[in-house]
């Protein structure tokens, strides 16, 4: 049986925990079925914001305009904006809901349409578990940004990065809209875990960022099992630091590069989802060892300082140390030469993927040992860290 007894006072009706009431009470939620059609509640804004609780239904929720009960696995379509010629664009989501209550666990990948191994993650978990496999309710979203995903584009049609709107406003901009619908789904979360990659042209070691002066974050964090752990909450509007604001333990998986399927980074992340559900109670069996953890408080972007065709030495993963040769820039003959010397010492987490770099340009992401900062605090960069400023 899972322990509820952590879950957020908001969630606990959405997980199925009993209230106490009198017995007429279940007499007059009855009759009131009957005056006021479930899919409503999805329909308009909730007066309280929690879906679970607005339903005053403990058997059942409703998303999407659906209801579903425990035992139950469905396939819903979130009503999220309209396309160019007036279609209505829905997003696939899939709930399911165990027999017993537990953690409302969610799972969101394709904020960035063109960040992929998080959306293979999302559907292998949700394609491989049943509503008898799992206590509490489990939400997977695959695709959260469609204009993205079928653009091939981080951004949607406005220009705008959908990770910087959360959690929205149903008056407002292209993005934030968008952000409301989902936000108006999410916020019933009690964990929830977004995925992504490097943005373009860039890649990223697995690793898990989050809010680690949360310590059920940090639990949350390590129980995934990722090697590489970030403390990075995320800039304001993120969906996890959206989430972390609102009393939901979230965590980030970032891993590997965009526009494709990398099937070792989205295999580690199926087992660090299966990781998580075993801490959180949600199913059987014992948590997968990908090795030894490491934990980066602070990071660091080393950068070009001149313009050329760089050959970068080091591979995504490798520690490196101060005064480390990391590259060569040189002119397109090769006559200019400038080499890349590390002023920290750490692990590289990111790295860029294309040769041609200007001045200022970020190279190589690092998670820095402590003895790599000054009294200053030299070296420290507070950034979403997969697409640098």
């Amino acid at each position: 049986m899972a322990n509820t007894r952590r879950l957020p006072k908001h969630a606990r009706s959405f997980v199925g925990i009993p209230k106490r009431r009198p017995a007429w009470a279940g007499i007059i939620i009855a009759c009131g079925l009957v005056l006021f059609p479930l899919s409503a509640l999805a329909d308009g804004e909730p007066s309280s914001g929690r879906v679970g609780a607005d339903s005053n239904i403990e058997e059942a929720i409703v998303l999407a305009g659906e209801t579903i009960y425990p035992g139950e696995k469905k396939e819903l379509r979130l009503p999220t904006s309209e396309s160019f010629i007036g279609a209505n664009v829905d997003t696939p989501l899939v709930v399911i809901r165990g027999k017993e209550p537990g953690p409302v666990l969610c799972l969101v990948a394709g904020i960035h349409g063109d960040e992929l191994n998080g959306t293979e993650i999302v559907r292998e978990i949700m394609d491989t578990h049943g509503a008898g496999d799992i206590r509490g309710t489990l939400i997977g979203v695959p695709i959260a940004n469609l204009f993205g995903f079928i653009n091939q584009s981080r951004y949607l049609p406005d220009r705008r990065d959908l990770n910087r709107f959360f959690p929205g406003n149903e008056h407002g901009s292209t993005a934030s809209r968008i952000a409301r619908r989902f936000w108006d789904v999410l916020r019933n979360c009690t964990h929830l875990i977004d995925f992504h990659t490097g943005s373009l042209h860039r890649s990223n070691v697995p690793q898990v960022r989050g809010d680690l002066r949360n310590e059920e974050i940090l639990d949350l964090s390590r129980a995934f099992g990722a090697r590489v752990i970030v403390q990075n909450p995320g800039p304001q509007g993120t969906l996890r630091r959206t989430a972390t604001d609102h009393g939901i333990a979230a965590i980030l998986y970032e891993a590997g590069e965009s526009m494709r399927f990398q099937k070792e980074e989205i295999r580690k992340g199926v087992l660090g989802v299966r990781n998580a559900m075993v801490h959180l109670g949600m199913r059987e069996g014992r948590r997968v060892d990908l090795g030894t953890q490491r934990v980066y408080r602070r990071t660091r972007w080393v950068r070009a300082e001149h313009g050329g065709i760089i050959e970068i030495y080091p591979v995504l993963g490798e520690s490196i140390s101060e005064g480390d040769i990391l590259g060569v820039i040189s002119d397109p003959l090769r006559r200019d030469k400038d080499i890349l010397v590390s002023r920290v010492s750490g692990q590289i987490i990111g790295m860029v993927l294309s040769p041609m770099v200007i001045p200022g340009m970020a190279v190589l992401h690092v998670g820095l040992d402590d003895q790599s900062l000054d009294a200053s605090g030299m070296g420290m960069e507070v950034l979403d860290s997969d697409r640098p400023e």
